[in-house]
């Protein structure tokens, strides 16, 4: 299934300007006050500085009245300070308050668990079997509210989605809980904001947000279980998977079983791979594949010492699992 959206954000860091939830929007307006209030402060102090420097008091003018006067600008100040941020503080915790429920009740629940340096996305379904498990990639429906439990299966992470929600811990053994809700369609980044080791900056993922319609047809497409035909040109590629992947990678309507690595049922339906490092080409996973340790040093994906022959059928395979 081909992803036909246009992509409204890419940049992570735009958060100051747009918002496209109602999860993201009163942080947006936080951080423009927030913001202002450090402007303003910034062009007072350095005017009252340049004041300093020009206007500078007389040497032995024997006037002791001047310190006085002096400290009179500090009582002012500093009253003018705390009255700021009692201010700034106030109106943190409003925000907070505002965002820390969904104005309706959430249509749809989700786990995400990080790894290093990886997301494991398992969605929820009041029947277990309609429940499907995918990877670094979250679809969500436009105009409604998506409950998301936040877990980590090694190391402390952070979920974030600037745009779309403010960012929440991911801590080993808890279990925390956030809301999304896109207002309109699109691909949205999200990045991993807690320092979690070496290839933290390559621990991205994208929120896909569709119509109804779409979301629903991508859902579909995910609950089934992968059917390949029963002889193909894929098929020597099957067994080197099997041979060398199917230990960690799983794949649903096979006899790889493995979790300590992405879900690769429908991977051909994903846009990106690596966590958001490289697009899903054939030409992206081989390179994946033989020197994923030059591309993302450290992490659990080992460089394969494939021959070409190996390589070209391990290939053709996975671009069978739409």
């Amino acid at each position: 299934m081909s992803i036909a959206l246009s992509e409204k954000e890419t940049a992570p860091l735009n958060y100051f300007l747009h918002s496209y939830g109602p999860a993201s929007t009163p942080t947006l307006h936080l951080g423009w006050v927030f913001a202002s209030i450090a402007v303003m402060v910034f062009l007072i102090v350095a005017g009252l500085l340049a004041g300093a420097l020009v206007h500078k008091r007389p040497q032995n003018s024997g006037n002791i009245d001047d310190a006085d006067k002096g400290l009179q600008w500090i009582y002012i100040g500093t009253g003018i300070s705390t009255c700021l941020l009692l201010g700034m503080a106030v109106y943190a915790l409003i925000t907070l308050n505002a965002i820390a429920r969904p104005p309706q009740a959430t249509a749809l629940t989700l786990t995400v668990t990080g790894y290093d340096w990886w997301w494991k996305v398992e969605y929820e379904h009041a029947d277990p079997s309609l429940n499907f498990v995918t990877a670094n990639e979250i679809h969500i429906p436009v105009g409604v509210p998506v409950l998301v439990k936040l877990k980590s299966a090694d190391v402390i992470h952070a979920f974030w989605v600037p745009v779309l929600a403010g960012k929440t811990q991911m801590i080993p053994g808890l279990i925390n809980r956030q809301w999304l809700q896109a207002d309109v369609p699109g691909i949205y980044r999200g990045e991993c904001t807690q320092y979690c080791g070496l290839q933290h900056a390559h621990m991205a993922l994208e929120v896909i947000a569709q119509n109804a319609a779409e979301f629903r047809q991508w859902q579909a497409a995910q609950r089934k279980r992968l059917v390949l035909p029963p002889a193909s040109d894929a098929d020597a590629g099957r067994k080197v998977f099997m041979e060398h992947c199917s230990g960690c990678h799983s794949i649903r309507g096979t006899e790889a079983i493995g979790a300590h690595a992405p879900d690769l049922t429908h991977l051909k339906s994903r846009r990106l791979i690596a966590a958001g490092t490289l697009t899903n080409t054939p030409e992206h996973r081989q390179q994946w594949i033989t020197h994923a340790q030059e591309i993302k040093p450290g992490a659990r994906m080992p460089s394969m010492v494939l021959s070409p022959v190996e390589l070209t059928a391990l290939s053709a395979f996975l671009s069978t699992l739409d």
